[in-house]
């Protein structure tokens, strides 16, 4: 078992405050948005042996057991994330397997740098995640039924809207969206920049259900994801709920703090709410036109105590132990790698003493208890 000594991302839509108070240190007054727990090469987490992806590299059965290689290939399938959003992160989607695969291929055909600001598709792996929340969490989900939408964007009264709600109002309903996210996405930057302001005066003016995007405005104003946003599920997570976000599904994340678990890859297309780049025809290809509800999860216990965070993905399994004061000595020893992570508490997971923040990483097979007072998220693969 290693502790493991994780790297902070200083990303602009950060909070500077979240992540120091769980970890208990004084904020540097930067923003502190994401701490990354795993093997990606972009900053992977460090043991006393060295870089946890060298540390595979060097035997890959070892540390994620003969069918985890087999099943994912000999790399870590996931990364764990705290998520720590101060701002809302742009409006985003990812593709499924085969899209990611023959977008990757193109590209590289094609000789796209793989640092060019106009890629899409850094890797050849796709990228379900789970967000599970640690405070309040708000975010975007999944399209609002198109009626639903409609009556949103209405009850502005912004004279340039109205276009869009009459489309929303027509069939079928993933045509209705498709054509109004296409003619949100192309419209005239300085149209749209107008639309955008007169909706953010009223939705300041209106507040309510308004509120979300009044917010979102202030931090991207004239931005036409504003409006993209409109059309999606607002959903707010207590602590312990938690959201999953298939391949083709918009979503984005707007404040709060959450544990964030996602398949070993960085391939995101861009809708709105932000600088980089959009590719809009390929984002079109990609988005999953159909309204959705945004399926709070709440995780299913068992009889040890464990609750299960429950997905159709394999690359990753987030589960919880909320350990009471007395409680007795559990044992997490599985036949796959494991990250262990303290949010709560004060937990001794073998000869480690983990507090809020904290994390040790357990090769396949190696015994693994824990014991104290405390939460401890356990993230691995099923296979």
């Amino acid at each position: 078992m290693d502790r493991l000594d994780n790297t902070i991302r200083p990303y602009a839509w950060g909070s500077p405050t979240a992540i120091p108070q769980l970890l208990g240190v004084e904020p540097t007054g930067e923003p502190q948005a994401e701490m990354w727990m795993g093997a990606h090469p972009g900053a992977p987490s460090r043991t006393s042996r060295g870089p946890l992806v060298e540390v595979i590299e060097a035997d890959p059965e070892r540390e994620l057991g003969a069918r985890a290689v087999a099943r994912f290939g000999p790399r870590l399938p996931f990364l764990l994330k705290l998520l720590a959003a101060g701002a809302p992160l742009s409006l985003q989607v990812h593709p499924d397997l085969e899209q990611a695969r023959a977008g990757y291929a193109d590209e590289e055909r094609r000789g796209v740098p793989a640092d060019a600001p106009h890629r899409n598709y850094k890797d050849a792996n796709h990228k379900p995640e789970l967000i599970c929340a640690l405070t309040e969490f708000d975010g975007l989900c999944g399209f609002r039924d198109p009626v639903q939408a409609a009556g949103l964007l209405d009850g502005l009264g912004v004279d340039s809207l109205k276009p869009y709600v009459d489309l929303l109002h027509a069939h079928p309903e993933d045509a209705a969206l498709r054509e109004v996210l296409t003619a949100v996405l192309t419209a005239d930057p300085e149209e749209m920049a107008h639309t955008v302001a007169e909706a953010t005066a009223a939705c300041t003016r209106l507040g309510g259900a308004y509120a979300p995007y009044a917010d979102i405005a202030h931090h991207y104003p004239g931005d036409p994801g504003v409006i993209a946003a409109m059309l999606l599920n607002h959903v707010r997570l207590q602590p312990g709920e938690a959201l999953y976000l298939g391949a083709g599904i918009p979503h984005a994340y707007l404040n709060g703090l959450g544990v964030e678990i996602m398949a070993n890859s960085d391939n995101v297309l861009r809708c709105g709410l932000t600088p980089k780049h959009v590719d809009v025809p390929e984002l079109l290809r990609i988005v999953r036109f159909e309204p959705s509800d945004p399926g709070v999860l709440r995780p299913e216990a068992s009889p040890d105590g464990e609750e299960v965070y429950e997905t159709p993905t394999d690359e990753f399994r987030l589960s919880r132990f909320v350990l009471p004061e007395g409680s007795t000595t559990r044992d997490l020893t599985r036949a796959t790698p494991q990250i262990l992570l303290c949010t709560a508490g004060n937990v001794r997971a073998g000869e480690h003493e983990l507090r809020p923040g904290q994390s040790v990483f357990v090769p396949a097979g190696e015994p693994a208890e824990i014991t104290g007072a405390g939460t401890i998220f356990r993230a691995t693969v099923v296979v």
